[in-house]
């Protein structure tokens, strides 16, 4: 029986880009170049939804990662210029956030360090809970034509927190800049100066230092792979401030989305009215005024709508508000610890200035609840009296609740025709009598243009006495109000100040960052321009308990039979490069295989895809290979970092491991296998083929039942004669290939190696050290 089970195989439409499997459940997520992104469940690999392009968010994507939790999937848009963070569960657009230029790739990684300062803050990060309620649920979107956020989205917005524990979303991108990201909303780092376009991250679990493998062209214009590891000990030696910091920004990007969105339904609500009040104008006209029915209704109908704004504001634009003033007030408190706060570079009177932003918008919406109020109470004044009137002009019985007309309300009826007839050309550009319905909506507008009908704040007590108050006018205890503004005018300019307080910190974080070290690999070959540079090798991997990054690579055109393992300590203050190389063979097949693709399927073990020669058909082959016995050599290579591997420079002293496969492997019948990509804990595989269109998916901890034919006999056979020889050498007894000179020697004894060697000697592309 073959290793490895096939679950699922399909052929696809169009070629796929990127692939990344969950790191929590058995699904994986797929991009192609048409802009889809796909998700696949790996049984039968049954599609689960597909997220089509817009020209909203973007079509030409061009990387992806998943949230730890498994719950929030990021990609990039390179068309756009943008990152998006998908809901899971609802295929649902949650936030997008713009960029300076394309990513080209991201890393999404969650911190493992604990402490007893972290603990503490884990259990209560909730206490916000205890002194704020919990934000109301956002209605549907009113239009259809809304770009996104077309359902109920308050409780899909609070997804973006996800758990307590630190995650953080690393992006690279072609104009030498990485960013990081906490918790996928907050950008924590901006750094600079690294060399070329990112090809892939990855920041390691203690935070001590990033991993970066990077594209550069050399002065005659040839790319170059290198490595390089950035020191980004600030953020290990901070982590609980860092942490809380982190967090309590989340919170603030997380209500500022809430509150767009609630302002986005308000202007939806109000279109909703204006078009209201166009239809059943237009019906009560046609009807000829002949029915008081139709006046009724229209004014219940401008009476309902201007109450759903007034809700929104109220329990949605209020709470928002409130939840935002109590957040920046703690970071505000954290500030002023400048002990601990400083050096991550929060400025308290910048926060400061945050909370004043955010206290002018609450007092701008609450000006528009007064507005509000004010119209409905004079809309309804006018509609009843309008509705008396005709009643008596078509001579019918005037009920006697609606006969008794107060003082009151002939002054609202009286404002009512004052504030919405004019004859005042400046108001609405035209000459004539107009019917102003603007006075609401003139909030909800997007424009810099002063309000056309501003508030009324003659006779206003509490101006007139700040006014005439000399230790008040002007106090930075007040917020300002703004009276000329609209609402959306006032929150961009919120929006902006709260930008510019959170930026500061990541440009301190970013500064610190310091290059530890720049290994140039080797040069890219031209077979490989047109190859998608994800799929590309080299792959990363960060060992979370020996504290390792570890860089796995190949060299197609110089030594296609060796892949060369980097290891280097997440310090980059103690420990020095070491590599080593590995070939892998089979038993009976007497030949080195070559390399096609290698990731890192846990802390333990490769996923290689191998191809044989042309003489055996090229097959292709899915195997595991042990990290462990890779590293069994006895020597081990210290890097010069002043020297680069490509054109032997320092490859011939590198030293070689021998692999010989056991049952961990598997040949892809009828299939151009090229990529893959593994998730060690879900314990699965997804081999791609050379077309990027042919998909095999494979559970890795069982074997297939299904009869493989003759070469299942054969694969058995291989097997079934590794482990004599094994048993007969003692378990775990594996020798190192040696060469002098070109030539392979081995011990005594080694009867299998001895038939390897005589191959190996043969191929002289393999210049064994």
């Amino acid at each position: 029986m073959p290793a490895f089970r096939q679950v699922g195989e399909k052929q696809l439409p169009n070629p796929v880009l990127c692939m990344a499997w969950s790191p929590k459940r058995d699904l994986i997520a797929l991009a192609n170049t048409t802009g889809e992104l796909l998700l696949h469940r790996l049984a039968g690999f049954q599609r689960v939804w597909t997220l089509p392009p817009s020209e909203y968010t973007g079509k030409e994507i061009t990387a992806i990662a998943w949230r730890p939790d498994g719950k929030i999937l990021a990609f990039s848009l390179g068309d756009t210029k943008q990152v998006v963070l998908c809901d899971v569960e609802k295929a649902e657009i949650l936030h997008v956030f713009p960029m300076q230029s394309p990513v080209t790739c991201m890393h999404w990684m969650e911190v493992i360090e604990e402490s007893s300062a972290l603990s503490s803050f884990y259990n209560s990060e909730d206490e916000s809970k205890l002194f704020l309620p919990k934000l109301p649920t956002l209605p549907k979107s009113y239009s259809t034509t809304s770009k996104i956020f077309s359902e109920e989205k308050s409780d899909e917005i609070l997804k973006l927190l996800g758990e307590v524990r630190l995650n953080i979303l690393v992006l690279g991108g072609n104009a030498s800049f990485v960013e990081l990201y906490a918790y996928g909303m907050y950008k924590i780092a901006t750094l600079e100066g690294v060399l070329g376009t990112c090809r892939s991250l990855s920041l390691s679990s203690d935070l001590k230092s990033l991993s970066v493998i990077t594209e550069v062209r050399s002065a005659d214009d040839n790319p170059e792979i290198c490595y390089v590891q950035l020191d980004t000990g600030l953020l290990s030696d901070c982590l609980p401030e860092v942490t809380r910091m982190a967090r309590k920004f989340t919170h603030i990007s997380t209500l500022l989305q809430y509150l767009h969105l609630s302002l986005t339904c308000m202007c939806e609500a109000w279109e909703d009215i204006l078009m209201q009040m166009d239809l059943r104008l237009t019906k009560f006209v046609q009807e000829k005024n002949t029915s008081t029915q139709g006046l009724k209704k229209l004014g219940q109908s401008i009476e309902s709508s201007y109450s759903s704004i007034q809700k929104l504001v109220i329990s949605h634009l209020q709470s928002g508000s409130e939840a935002l003033l109590y957040h920046l007030s703690e970071v505000k408190g954290m500030a002023l610890w400048k002990q601990k706060f400083e050096p991550l570079g929060l400025d308290a009177a910048a926060i400061e200035g945050a909370i004043t932003a955010v206290g002018s918008f609450s007092l701008k919406a609450n000006e528009l609840l007064q507005v509000i109020d004010k119209s409905m109470k004079n809309f309804k004044a006018f509609f009843r009296w309008l509705y008396v009137a005709m009643l008596r002009m078509c001579e019918e019985h005037v009920p006697p609740e609606l006969n008794k007309m107060t003082q009151k309300d002939i002054a609202f009826v009286a404002d009512f025709l004052s504030e919405h007839f004019s004859e005042n050309e400046e108001l609405f550009g035209r000459k004539g009598k107009y019917f102003n319905v603007e006075r609401v909506g003139q909030y909800l507008k997007d424009e810099d243009e002063d309000l056309v009908s501003p508030p009324n704040t003659k006779g206003n007590q509490w101006l007139k006495f700040l006014q005439d108050s000399t230790h008040l006018k002007g106090s930075p205890l007040l917020f300002p109000s703004y009276p000329q503004k609209s609402l959306h005018f006032v929150k961009r300019m919120m929006e902006n100040v709260i930008e510019n307080c959170l930026q500061k910190p990541a440009e301190v974080i970013g500064k610190s960052v310091k290059q530890a070290i720049f290994l140039p690999l080797y040069n890219v070959p031209e077979s490989s321009e047109n190859t998608p540079r994800l799929f590309e090798l080299p792959s990363l991997w960060n060992d979370k308990k020996a504290k390792m990054h570890y860089v796995v690579f190949c060299m197609p055109e110089i030594s296609p039979h060796k892949l060369y393992l980097l290891r280097r300590g997440t310090d980059p203050n103690r420990y020095i490069s070491v590599i080593q190389c590995v070939l892998v063979f089979f038993v009976r097949s007497h030949y080195v295989y070559s390399y096609l693709d290698a990731r890192f399927y846990d802390d333990e073990m490769l996923t290689v895809v191998l191809q044989g020669s042309e003489e055996f058909n090229a097959r292709r082959v899915l195997a595991q290979i042990p990290i462990s016995s890779s590293l069994s050599c006895e020597t081990e290579f210290n890097w010069e970092p002043n020297l680069r591997f490509v054109l032997d420079q320092q490859s011939s002293s590198i030293p070689s491991q021998g692999l010989v496969l056991g049952n961990q492997w598997r040949e892809l019948e009828n299939m151009k296998a090229q990529f893959v990509a593994v998730n060690g804990i879900r314990k699965v595989a997804c081999v791609l083929s050379t077309n990027l269109r042919h998909i095999r998916v494979f559970e890795m901890d069982v074997e297939d039942e299904d009869e493989e034919g003759a070469d299942s006999q054969n694969a058995s056979a291989d097997q079934e004669g590794l482990e004599a020889t094994m048993s007969s050498q003692g378990q775990g007894e594996e020798e190192n290939l040696e060469a002098e000179g070109g030539a392979g020697e081995q011990e005594e004894g080694e009867g299998v190696f001895q038939k390897s060697e005589e191959h190996l000697e043969s191929e002289e592309a393999l210049d064994l050290p």
